[in-house]
């Protein structure tokens, strides 16, 4: 039976390492970019003090998303605060933002093209199913070998694990669509383009929300992991309760994880103004 085992890493890692050789330069200056980023947005969280940056960003969401969703952001965000918890929920915020958009970026696009195709969207569910019942560590391990450690291979691996359920609930969107909309479309002499834009997108919208709604809480469960690998945030500390044995940390920063993820959920979930949704 030894004669027959089979190491994918021996040949994945070979492959890795010839890319970070080669192609140094260039993981360099992607990882300045992301850095320069996220370093960006923790300096726009901390410009004001905790309650301050709460209650501006609490007029953002309640814009956005309505007075209960900035209420419940309010709410648990001076939780965070009082656990002590906020300059550690500040890098965590910004990874997850990132990510997110990286993700509605790449996924979005991928799964309203692979809708188009009934042979790719076979192909692809095989893909996604792997992707989605690998260990979330698994991403880590290449992103820290092309980039070091810190916060850019979170940024990265955290995107890659936030894109297949983005992408599956896209091509899930798009394929319930009724025919009949379409076809009123095509009746009145619209473009494709203005199909798609007025009829097709509204009408998947709202699995579209379901899609970057998991998307969030894939990236949240991520970051946390990330903290193994100096990405810092909430996931830091979380392994410094655990390397310490510091139950009071720990608790306090688990506690702060799962109030950051009510928030996103509810923040996100109502994003879009009802006025702009087709339901069926």
């Amino acid at each position: 039976m030894d004669a027959i085992q089979v190491s994918p890493g021996s040949y994945f890692v070979p492959f890795l390492s010839w890319l970070n050789i080669n192609f140094h330069g260039l993981f360099a200056e992607v990882a300045i970019f992301f850095d320069a980023l996220i370093r960006a947005i923790v300096h726009v969280f901390t410009f004001f003090s905790g309650q301050t940056t709460i209650l501006i960003i609490a007029f953002l969401i309640m814009f956005l998303s309505g007075w209960r969703s900035a209420l419940v952001w309010s709410i648990g965000m001076l939780i965070c605060l009082s656990l002590g918890m906020w300059e550690a929920t500040v890098p965590t915020l910004a990874i997850i933002l990132l990510s997110v958009i990286f993700s509605v970026i790449v996924g979005v696009p991928m799964g309203v093209l692979i809708s188009k195709n009934k042979f790719l969207r076979i192909a692809i569910q095989p893909i996604l199913d792997m992707m989605q019942t690998l260990p979330p560590w698994v991403y880590l391990v290449p992103a820290v070998i092309l980039y070091g450690l810190g916060v850019v291979p979170a940024l990265i691996s955290t995107v890659i694990y936030g894109v297949p359920p983005l992408i599956r609930l896209t091509i899930l969107a798009m394929t319930q669509i009724p025919e009949n909309r379409i076809e009123l479309g095509s009746a009145i002499g619209a473009t494709e383009r203005t199909i798609f834009w007025k009829i097709k997108l509204p009408s998947a919208m709202p699995t579209l929300l379901i899609g970057i709604n998991q998307c969030v809480l894939f990236s949240l469960g991520m970051v946390v992991l990330a903290g193994l690998v100096g990405a810092g945030g909430l996931g830091s500390e979380v392994t410094r309760g655990l390397s310490r044995m510091e139950f009071g940390l720990g608790m306090r920063a688990s506690l702060a994880i799962v109030i950051l993820a009510v928030v996103l959920d509810r923040v996100f979930r109502n994003a879009i103004p009802k006025k702009y949704l087709i339901k069926s």
